[in-house]
C-alpha cells in the first residue's frame, strides 16, 4: 500500500512518488525547524539573560530560575497536545500546522520586545513566563501535527526515512539558535550584545515565520485524513475517545516504554551538556556554543540514518539501544569531559565536542525512529491526539526538565555528576518497560492500523 500526498477533499489521488513527497517533507521540516528555533533560542541565551529578568543573588541561582521559566514551556506541552490534538483530529493537520507555528513565532518576537527587570521589576519575569507558556502550548500541538502529516504522506517501508528528516528539526533548531546567537554576538561585540543585541535572535523570528507560513499554506491536507473525513469516520471527541478506549493503554505504553526515555536522552545530550559546559565547567559562551554546535552539526544526519535503519530492522530495539548506551556511559562521558574542561589545565574543545557528539548519537538512536513508531501505534481517527500526548509528556515533563533538575541536584548534593541521576534512572526504567512490553510496528499498514498495530476491534465512528 502506498499513501498519497493528496491534501484536499477534491484533489485527485497521486502515487507517493518522491517528487510529490519532497514538498511535503520540505514544508513540514522547514516550519518545524523554525518552531524549534523559536523554542530553543530562549534556552540558548539563558546564561546571558537570566540576571536581566531574575535576581536570586548568585549567577547559578539566576540560571536555575531562568530554567524554571524555560521549563514552564515544557510543562504545558501536554495541554497543548490535548488542545491542538483535538483540532488536528477534527479539523485537519494542515490548519493546525499553520496555527501552532504562527503562535510560536509571535511569542518569540514578543520576547525580543519585552522590557527587562530594570524597567518593569518582577513583572518582567512574570511576562516572560506567560510567553513561555503560550510557546509551550504551541509546541505541544506542532510536533503531533508534523509527525502525523509526514507519516500519513509516506509509503509503507519508507516511513522511518521520511519522518527521520522531521526528527532532525529539534537538533537543527537548537543548532540554528546557537548559530544566530554566536553570529550576533561576534558581529556587535560582547558589550553591545549583553546590552541590547540579545534581542536580535528573538526579533529575527518574525521573518522566518512569514516565509514558513507561506510555504505551509500551500500544502494540502493529508490524504488519509481526507479519506476518513469523506467516509464520516472522524471522531468528534478524540480526547474522550482516546481516554475511554484501549487506545489509552498504548498511549501509556508509548510514554513509559519509549518517549520518557527518549526525552531525557535527547535533552541531556543536546541541552544539558551546553548548560553543563557553561555553568559547571565555566567554558566561555562562544566556545561552549561552538563545542555543542559542532557536535549537533555532525550528528544531525544520524537522525535520518536511524529512521532509515528502522525501516529495515525495526524501530523498537534501535530506540532502546540508545537508551541503554546512555544509561551505561553517561558517567564516564561526563567524567572525561571534566578532564578536558578549561579548569583542568588540559583544555581541549575538540575532545569536549567529541564527547558531546557521542551523546548526540544516543539521541539520534532514540529519536530518529520515534515519529514513525508513534504514528504506527495509533489509528488515523485518533492519531494526532494519541501521538501528541505521550510525546509531549515524555519530552516536556521528563526531557525538558533535565537541565533544571540536573543543575538543582548538583547545587543540592555538591556533586557535579549528581545531575545525571535523573536521566539515568528514567532511561533505565523506560528501557526495562520498553524491552518487556513495547510492540514492534515497522511493518504496520498505516491506513488500516488499529491501536497498537495489533489485531484489535475497529473503534466505532460515533462518540465513545
Amino acid at each position: 500500500m502506498t499513501t498519497t500526498p493528496v491534501h484536499d477533499a477534491d484533489a485527485s489521488d497521486e502515487s507517493a512518488h518522491p517528487r510529490h513527497l519532497r514538498p511535503v517533507i520540505f514544508a513540514t521540516v522547514a516550519g518545524t525547524l523554525i518552531v524549534w528555533y523559536d523554542f530553543y533560542v530562549f534556552g540558548s541565551l539563558g546564561p546571558i539573560l537570566a540576571s536581566k529578568f531574575y535576581a536570586t543573588g548568585t549567577p547559578i541561582g539566576d540560571i536555575i530560575v531562568w530554567l524554571g521559566a524555560f521549563a514552564a514551556g515544557f510543562i504545558v506541552r501536554p495541554v497543548g497536545a490535548v488542545v491542538f490534538g483535538r483540532v488536528g483530529d477534527v479539523i485537519g493537520r494542515k490548519y493546525t500546522l499553520v496555527v501552532t507555528m504562527t503562535l510560536m513565532g509571535l511569542c518569540t518576537f514578543a520576547v525580543g520586545l519585552l522590557p527587562t527587570r530594570d524597567v518593569l521589576g518582577p513583572a518582567a519575569g512574570l511576562l516572560l513566563i506567560a510567553l513561555r507558556i503560550v510557546q509551550g502550548l504551541a509546541l505541544g500541538g506542532e510536533y503531533g501535527a508534523a509527525a502525523t502529516y509526514v507519516a500519513e504522506n509516506s509509503p509503507n517501508g519508507r516511513r522511518g526515512l521520511h519522518t527521520g528528516w522531521l526528527q532532525t528539526t529539534a537538533t537543527l533548531g537548537l543548532l540554528a539558535s546557537l548559530g544566530v546567537v554566536l553570529v550576533s554576538r561576534l558581529k556587535v561585540g560582547e558589550a553591545a550584545f549583553a546590552d541590547w543585541a540579545w534581542r536580535i535572535p528573538f526579533l529575527a523570528s518574525v521573518f522566518l515565520i512569514i516565509i514558513a507560513a507561506y510555504i505551509r499554506l500551500r500544502l494540502r491536507e493529508s490524504a488519509m485524513f481526507v479519506k476518513l473525513k469523506g467516509s464520516g469516520g472522524l471522531s468528534r471527541r478524540p480526547v474522550r475517545e482516546m481516554l475511554t478506549t484501549n487506545t489509552i493503554r498504548f498511549a501509556a505504553l508509548a510514554l513509559l516504554g519509549a518517549t520518557m526515555g527518549q526525552g531525557v536522552v535527547w535533552y541531556t545530550g543536546q541541552l544539558y551538556s551546553l548548560y553543563y559546559l557553561e555553568a559547571v565547567y565555566k567554558t566561555p559562551l562562544v566556545d561552549a556554543n561552538l563545542i555543542v554546535g559542532a557536535a549537533l552539526l555532525a550528528g544531525a544526519p544520524l537522525f535520518v540514518v536511524a529512521g532509515w535503519l528502522s525501516d529495515k530492522i525495526g524501530r523498537k530495539w534501535i530506540m532502546l539501544t540508545g537508551m541503554a548506551l546512555a544509561v551505561l556511559t553517561y558517567y564516564p562521558i561526563y567524567e572525561s569531559m571534566g578532564n578536558f574542561a578549561p579548569r583542568s589545565g588540559n583544555y581541549n574543545p575538540y575532545m569536549l565536542s567529541l564527547l558531546v557528539f557521542a551523546q548526540v548519537v544516543y539521541a539520534a538512536l532514540v529519536y530518529g525512529p520515534m515519529a514513525a513508531f508513534l504514528a504506527e501505534l495509533f489509528p488515523t481517527r485518533l492519531r494526532y491526539t494519541s501521538l501528541s500526548l505521550p510525546y509531549n509528556i515524555g519530552n516536556g515533563l521528563f526531557g525538558g526538565l533535565v537541565p533544571l533538575i540536573g543543575l538543582s541536584l548538583i547545587q543540592a548534593a555538591g556533586n557535579e555528576l549528581a545531575g545525571l541521576w535523573f536521566p539515568m534512572i528514567v532511561g533505565f526504567i523506560c528501557f526495562v518497560i520498553g524491552a518487556l512490553f513495547l510492540p514492534e510496528t515497522f511493518k504496520v499498514n498505516l491506513e488500516t492500523v488499529q491501536t497498537g498495530g495489533l489485531d484489535m476491534p475497529v473503534l466505532a465512528s460515533s462518540d465513545a
